[in-house]
């Protein structure tokens, strides 16, 4: 019996076939990526129960593009599992990663993965807006803002309910024993895992659940089974290191002495006065919206993820601390929709709401956000709205580490703002197998940072040893703005 799932097992014994058979239930392609490159594929599917608790549960479909292998003797399928949670592998094989995706062949299949409720397996989820929030004028607290958060996720709880959505599905868990299907379907013996972020997340709850199912995982930006919700004090760490990497170059040390303080001027500032600003909009007319303290630690927490990303947070804070708006202005241009209310998808929403974090650690994380540089908005609404699908938890026993003897190799960046050195270590401390590399300089996104970096991954992959502990990549000048 395997996950005491016994039905569930017979149910798919029965689609376990060879690589000829499954080509037969597969459908034949010219992927095309987003710079215009194609290459023939399979776009494949299988059917897996939206809740394995439920024996009447319904069953839902699991979609997947097959990039066949470019080697006389492919090892197991490469599974890429993308982050968010939300993403897509389908989409992220279409973007910058492309070519290593195409690399990648050179050890086996390659499989763009889309977990349950997202891109081919996204089986018409419906998007829940909201009746919360949408006021752009309204002055709030950070109680008032993540109140109205958790009235939106309650409201859309019930109404993806009433949509006949078993939220249940939805967690990491039942992820995780959807790449057990997806070995049978494929007819494989084992699976290898490549993974970022939230796919880390995922990757290591496979390798705690079905561990003979998994040989080898690449992981970057790793997210432990723990670390839904990252902790403020690890976030101003990153901070310091960031400052200690715009020391290096002397025009922006120049600019950007005190990273830290610029930050909390303008924070303090905010908190004691928000800052009413016009925002054209594409149709000539003008839409105001009141900037409070909240909505710039919300804009860090999305600009620290990488490097190029970070410069843009030293120029919108310099310039606010100068009492200049353009930058902000021209920000919000983009990014902002005029009093909208709260919108939720359900995959993502219930992957981190089941995930969870436990009493402990929600402790810490509320004394560290008080004094920290992104408050608690770093993973917002988590966990403001943890608890709000009352028993929607997989426990403290799902949040333990993994254990065991799979060969992991693990790519972690210095100038990751959204997973931390430290906590990526901590992650995989119960994998003697791990290999850590620390790749400086690199952010969040650091799979296309440097050829080291996919050496690396094709040495690991290869199993020839000899794998570094440390890869430098260029900084990019933290004076100029990506765009």
């Amino acid at each position: 019996m395997k996950n005491g799932w016994t039905w569930i097992s017979a149910l798919m014994a029965s689609t376990v076939m060879s690589t000829a058979s499954l080509a037969q239930v597969e459908e034949s392609i010219t992927f095309e990526a987003g710079n215009g490159e194609t290459v023939e594929a399979f776009r494949g599917s299988f059917e897996v129960p939206e809740n394995r608790t439920d024996p009447d549960s319904r069953m839902i479909t699991i979609g997947y593009v097959r990039f066949p292998s470019t080697s006389d003797n492919p090892g197991d399928p490469i599974v890429y599992l993308a982050g968010g949670p939300g993403g897509t592998g389908t989409g992220t094989a279409r973007g910058q990663r492309f070519p290593l995706f195409m690399a990648m062949r050179e050890h086996g299949d390659v499989i763009a993965y889309d977990q349950r409720g997202t891109g081919l397996s996204e089986n018409d989820l419906p998007r829940c807006q909201s009746s919360f929030g949408g006021d752009d004028l309204a002055r709030q607290t950070d109680a008032e803002f993540a109140q109205d958060h958790r009235d939106a996720i309650e409201e859309c709880g019930a109404f993806w309910r009433e949509a006949g959505v078993d939220l249940d599905g939805y967690t990491t868990r039942e992820s995780a024993r959807d790449l057990s299907d997806l070995r049978e379907h494929l007819g494989a013996r084992q699976l290898d895992l490549w993974g970022i972020s939230y796919g880390s997340h995922l990757a290591l709850a496979a390798i705690k659940d079905i561990p003979d199912e998994i040989d080898q995982v690449v992981l970057a930006s790793v997210e432990g089974l723990d670390q839904t919700v990252k902790m403020p004090a690890r976030t101003d760490a990153y901070f310091a290191r960031l400052q200690a990497a715009v020391n290096s170059q002397p025009a922006a040390a120049a600019r950007y002495p005190d990273i830290a303080g610029m930050v909390r001027r303008v924070l303090e500032r905010l908190e004691a006065e928000p800052m009413l600003l016009d925002i054209p909009q594409r149709d000539g007319s003008v839409a105001q919206l009141l900037v409070q303290r909240h909505h710039a630690q919300q804009f860090s927490s999305m600009l620290i993820s990488d490097p190029q990303n970070a410069a843009i947070l030293l120029a919108l804070f310099a310039s606010l601390d100068a009492g200049d708006t353009r930058l902000l202005t021209g920000l919000l241009q983009r990014l902002h929709r005029p009093n909208e209310t709260i919108g939720l998808r359900p995959m993502p929403t219930a992957m981190d709401l089941a995930s969870g974090i436990d009493s402990a650690r929600l402790a810490a994380f509320q004394r560290e956000a008080a004094t920290g540089l992104v408050g608690g908005y770093l993973n917002f609404p988590m966990p403001q709205v943890f608890g709000a699908w009352d028993g929607f938890d997989l426990g403290d026993e799902f949040r333990q580490a993994p254990t065991g003897d799979t060969e992991v190799l693990v790519l972690s960046g210095t100038l990751d703002g959204r997973t931390y050195v430290e906590s990526q270590a901590e992650a995989v401390a119960g994998l003697p197998n791990a290999h850590i590399v620390t790749v400086h300089n690199a952010g969040h996104n650091l799979f296309m940072s440097s050829e080291e970096v996919h050496d690396a991954i094709h040495r690991f992959m290869r199993r020839e040893g000899g794998l570094p502990d440390d890869i430098t990549v260029d900084l990019p000048d933290m004076t100029q703005l990506p765009f």
